[in-house]
């Protein structure tokens, strides 16, 4: 029986923790500057949900209704509650959740923690090769 690729085995780092009360401008700077292509907005409780703001909301959202980035919060075009994936999940599952649910995108948790960031992407290029 040959093991299955795990989503923990292709998730990447490219991700980075953010208040929702940061402005967009604030994100682009730091996602410019890290290398990375989400914002994982921080949870203000213990009660509370994680967040995500990816390029294409700041597209949508700020750039294209011409509103300035430093003067958006990331609580105003954030994703919440976002699905999140187990590092332990068979990334055929993962796809398949992906296209239920028109998502491109979902952070990796594990015991209310993020462990990484998971794409269509990673899971093409690196279970399939």
């Amino acid at each position: 029986m040959t093991a299955r690729t795990q989503v923990q085995q292709v998730m990447t780092q490219r991700w980075q923790g953010m208040d929702g009360l940061a402005t967009v401008q604030e994100a682009l700077d730091t996602l410019v500057a890290s290398g990375a292509e989400a914002i994982i907005v921080n949870k203000r409780d213990d009660s509370d949900e994680f967040g995500l703001v990816l390029l294409s909301d700041i597209g949508k959202q700020v750039v294209a209704r011409d509103r300035a980035p430093e003067r958006v919060n990331l609580y105003e075009i954030m994703s919440k509650p976002v699905i999140s994936v187990a590092p332990t999940m068979d990334v055929r599952y993962c796809a398949r959740l992906f296209e239920r649910f028109g998502i491109n995108q979902a952070p990796v948790s594990w015991d209310g923690k993020i462990l990484g960031l998971v794409s269509y992407r990673d899971l093409v290029l690196k279970s399939v090769t």
